[in-house]
């Protein structure tokens, strides 16, 4: 019932397998992080954050300079370092989601070590292949989300507690670590799936040894010395939004509307193809769950999806429970029987290659505008966008299209090949989505145009500007483009001008106000901006 001191597949990894591995994880976590402007609602909340701690206050995260207190401030402090290093580099929007790339980079490591652990070195080629292949972390693992933190910390505790029979203390330091970060990047709501896991493992007899109370030590004193700080210091600065913080958090771990069909597809489109395999691996392994190595993860797994299922049905909740998943689906993938391998093999490399040639099809009518009937698909939602040709985005493009064949012509057949095409198959398409279609997303997404807009009919005497019904989201957007900001209630009352937000079909006229601009995102027919001067 102990944890193997040596897992039954402990084959070296061979050089290429590894190299080929780094590369393709390098190129799913830069594809798409980098060359565009920050996007609502979530990136460019955080970025804005980001921005006001690089000028000066690092303990109270701030959104257009006024306190927001929705998450700790761990993801902010390192997208305001990789900002201030990379920033000479690259647009410090760009630089500062590099943060999201470090913490992708850390979380497929430990999944590795741990999935290396459980079943063997060829698991651990095939953990981190299954993850970046999962469609539940292509997107917060490309943006500014403090959620990932939860990911790192999850897949590092876990790492912790396979280590913990072993080495105690260095396990208990490791699943301490996960509980500290997962704390200081999102609250109470990152500790919750790998504390349970950790206190219901101790019930187990390969937890229970002559090292575990120094490993309990080491896990509440690593835990605490990287928790505790912020909270106490944010206490003592300012006692009344550590008050509004500590009830967010409060409210936070309450039960919520439970489980409903959202959560149900969430769960079955953000898994993919974790889950299945996972299920795969759960009935090869039915007469021995009680072993460690199949237990730990059915646990983890198990936690995770319950503190999911009776929270809020968004994907960012469902990302710990991929953690374990991956984990579980990594020592069954090379176990699949022939006629599912194959057919999973096909359904990958058929799907992708049809989106990748659809992906070229876009990007070639939006450069020479044939076929028109595609070419009018693009310009139709994005007005007055005008595609430019880039030497190295079609470079690259054509690259990974050539590798995308090499690989669908020339891999060998072995147990772990349909998971490997597949996790190549969304690379690809990932890749080339950011190469060709990127500007033309971000000309739609960006509020660049928009606080320019705002910037030239405020001119130089900005004043105070009142707001209503104006989101979180764009007044980030405003502050970190331009630096404008605006005020609410009561100094709000003296202001010059106002900007609201509205629909297209809300009335314009304000009794007292004079409507100077009116103003939208390229191709937005919903949402639009409007700025007011006091008669």
């Amino acid at each position: 019932m102990s944890l193997l001191p040596s897992p039954p597949d402990s084959a070296p990894i061979s050089r290429a397998g590894k190299h080929g591995v780094f590369f393709l994880c390098a190129l799913w976590l830069l594809a798409g992080t980098v060359w565009h402007d920050p996007w609502k609602p979530e990136d460019v909340l955080h970025l804005d954050v980001a921005w006001n701690m690089l000028k000066g206050d690092w303990l109270v995260p701030r959104i257009a300079g006024e306190p927001w207190l929705a998450s700790p401030p761990l993801y902010h402090w390192l997208a305001t370092l990789c900002g201030s290093l990379f920033g000479g580099l690259l647009p410090w929007h760009d630089a500062a989601r590099l943060a999201s790339t470090l913490i992708g980079a850390a979380f497929l490591v430990t999944l590795a070590a741990s999935a290396r652990r459980l079943a063997g070195t060829s698991a651990a080629l095939a953990a981190p292949l299954l993850a970046i292949g999962t469609l539940g972390f292509l997107i917060p693992l490309h943006e500014a989300q403090p959620a990932i933190v939860r990911v790192l910390g999850f897949s590092l505790s876990i790492l912790g507690l396979l280590q913990w029979p072993s080495f105690p203390i260095r396990g208990g330091l490791l699943f301490g670590t996960g509980i500290g970060i997962s704390f200081l990047g999102t609250g109470f709501d990152g500790v919750t799936a790998p504390l349970i896991t950790g206190l219901l493992m101790l019930l187990h007899p390969a937890w229970r040894t002559r090292g575990s109370f120094m490993a309990i030590l080491a896990a509440v004193g690593s835990a605490l010395a990287l928790a505790l700080p912020w909270p106490l210091l944010l206490k003592q600065q300012a006692p009344a939004l550590f008050d509004l913080w500590w009830q967010a958090e409060q409210t936070s771990i309450e039960p919520h509307d439970g489980f409903s069909r959202n959560h149900l597809a969430l769960l079955l489109w953000a898994s993919w193809p974790l889950l299945p395999l996972a299920l795969w691996t759960l009935w090869l392994e039915r007469r021995r769950l009680l072993r460690t190595e199949t237990l730990l993860p059915l646990t983890a797994t198990g936690i995770a999806l319950l503190t999911f299922l009776i929270g809020p049905s968004k994907p960012t909740a469902l990302l710990p429970a991929l953690v374990p998943l991956a984990l579980l689906a990594a020592i069954g993938a090379g176990r699949l029987r022939r006629g599912a391998a194959n057919a999973f093999d096909w359904f990958g490399m058929m799907t992708f290659s049809l989106i990748a040639a659809l992906i070229w099809l876009g990007g070639i009518a939006m450069l020479t505008g044939e076929p028109a009937r595609v070419a009018k698909n693009f310009s139709k939602p994005a007005p007055g966008f005008v595609a430019e040709v880039s030497t190295i985005a079609t470079v690259l493009a054509i690259a990974i299209t050539v590798g995308w064949i090499a690989v669908m012509l020339r891999t060998p057949r072995s147990p772990w090949r349909a998971a490997a095409r597949w996790s190549v198959g969304l690379t690809t398409v990932w890749t080339l989505l950011s190469m060709l279609w990127l500007p033309w997303i971000d000309y739609g997404k960006s509020y660049r145009s928009t606080s320019a807009d705002f910037l030239h009919a405020l001119g130089n005497s900005q004043g105070c500007i009142a707001r209503r019904n104006l989101g979180l989201a764009q007044r980030a957007s405003l502050d970190y483009f331009d630096g404008i900001r605006t005020t609410t209630g009561t100094a709000a009352k003296e202001c010059r001008y106002m900007i609201t937000q509205a629909t297209a079909s809300t009335e314009k006229a304000l009794p007292g106000w004079k409507l100077v601009l009116q103003t939208s995102r390229p191709g937005d027919k919903t949402e639009r901006l409007r700025l007011y001067r006091r008669d």
